[in-house]
């Protein structure tokens, strides 16, 4: 699924710069609009998407499943949809997620309810480490069944249900179990249900919420979802912003970077999912959200960003994991390079990431001399805002694209030598990262 293999060596420290960019396309619409699309009535039209490995993952699946796309220019598509249960396959065929456990999740929410379904799921070297347990009991909640038995991991057999019916469901920190959930249900008998404990990622609610007889959302107290099967979806149109996870490395980099400015056109401002900007502003870091509109029910706008010291270490509450999941890494990266104890809380769940993001990150910053504490589900980072350790970073080939980029900013801000293996990883999610660190004055070597 990837692109050739290739590592990336740092030598240099990045100079001051006053730039204007635009990011790579939002990941989690991306992926969505697909998924969704393919299951509406008539063409849905897609346009920005991120042209990244995952996405291509996404494309490839639901060709396999019977859908029509069509690429009408760079970006730009076509979704062919037929509705509600009308995916095909061939019994035994293997749909392959690559990297991608937002696709493994939501395409298998899809799949358990959909008719006459028996393939095989595999995923990449990576992603077939990572637990699938609650995504297999709740989809067995439907109905679903899954082979082996009692194994929780890719490759895995899914055999979908024929009489499915709705579940009622209390949602945690993942949205992406509920998303499948949502998903499952919309081909289900009845009412699917769905109480939020725990505020998470909105995306496909806003994707679905052009369809009043499908889907009910009550927002007083608890958030409750009611998904009503069995009914017809409305094609979607769909323009996608900038990543605010793609966004946040080049600002941390602009935080951390004496004498710069950076703005960042465009970028998705979804309240669910810009955690990392909010605990960074508590904190003193120089960031404005400006030219903030609503756009196909999510919020679009351009991030200000200017270099400073924090006023003080990073202290995150576990509220805060469920709109910063993916940022976690660079943001300890800023911590290292912040004096004082910062302290990271409810963060368990990182360890079931592309890679443990907790562990690795922690091998990252021991080989500049930051001291850090990890527990079962805290992580306390004791940082110095001067580095004398500079005996060089080596990132071995964890399949994890956010390591990466993490590790190419604390490289880029120090002036530390590093080498980071396997970098081709990044276009899972930003296939456009080294163009743009190379745009704000980055150097770099690239090697097979």
């Amino acid at each position: 699924m990837y692109s050739k293999s290739f590592s990336i060596n740092f030598n240099k420290k990045i100079k001051p710069y006053k730039k204007s960019i635009k990011v790579d396309s939002d990941k989690s619409l991306s992926i969505r609009s697909f998924l969704i699309g393919s299951i509406c009535q008539n063409i849905s039209v897609a346009k920005n998407v991120l042209e990244s490995d995952d996405v291509k993952s996404t494309i490839n699946c639901l060709r396999k499943l019977g859908i029509k796309i069509i690429r009408t220019n760079i970006g730009h598509y076509k979704i062919f949809g037929k509705g509600l249960g009308s995916y095909f396959a061939e019994k035994n065929i293997t749909l392959n997620f690559g990297n991608s456990g937002t696709l493994a999740r939501l395409l298998i929410g899809i799949l358990s309810t959909t008719p006459d379904i028996n393939v095989n799921l595999i995923g990449d070297k990576s992603l077939n480490k990572r637990s699938m347990k609650k995504l297999i009991d709740l989809m067995s909640l439907f109905g679903a069944e899954f082979f082996p038995k009692n194994k929780f991991t890719f490759p895995l057999k899914i055999i979908s249900t024929e009489m499915p019916v709705g579940i009622n469901y209390n949602s945690g920190v993942s949205a992406q179990l509920k998303s499948a959930v949502i998903l499952a249900g919309l081909n289900s008998f009845g009412t699917t249900t769905i109480k939020e404990v725990y505020n998470s990622r909105d995306h496909t609610e806003n994707m679905l919420n052009n369809n009043s007889r499908v889907i009910k959302i009550k927002k007083k107290g608890k958030k409750l979802i009611k998904i009503f099967g069995k009914k017809t979806l409305n094609p979607i149109n769909i323009n996608v912003p900038g990543d605010p996870s793609s966004a946040a490395f080049f600002s941390a980099l602009t935080i951390l970077n004496k004498n710069s400015y950076l703005k960042i056109n465009n970028v998705g401002l979804n309240p669910t999912r810009i955690g990392f900007y909010e605990l960074l502003k508590k904190h003193g870091a120089k960031i404005r959200f400006v030219n903030v509109k609503k756009i196909n029910q999510e919020k679009v706008g351009d991030i200000i960003i200017k270099s400073g010291k924090l006023k003080k270490p990073l202290t995150a509450s576990k509220s805060f994991y469920e709109k910063t999941t993916d940022e976690f890494p660079i943001l300890f990266c800023i911590a290292a390079l912040t004096n004082g104890v910062s302290i990271f809380n409810g963060i368990k769940d990182l360890a079931n990431k592309e890679s443990n993001r907790i562990t690795e990150m922690q091998k990252i910053l021991k080989q500049i001399g930051i001291k850090s504490l990890a527990k079962k589900n805290s992580l306390k980072i004791y940082g110095k805002s001067i580095i004398k350790n500079k005996k060089g970073i080596t990132v071995p080939n964890l399949g994890d694209h956010r390591i990466c980029m993490s590790a190419s900013i604390l490289a880029l801000v120090t002036g530390i030598k590093t080498n980071i293996k396997n970098f081709e990883t990044v276009n899972t999610s930003s296939p456009n990262f080294l163009k743009i660190i190379k745009l704000l004055g980055a150097s770099f070597e690239k090697n097979k």
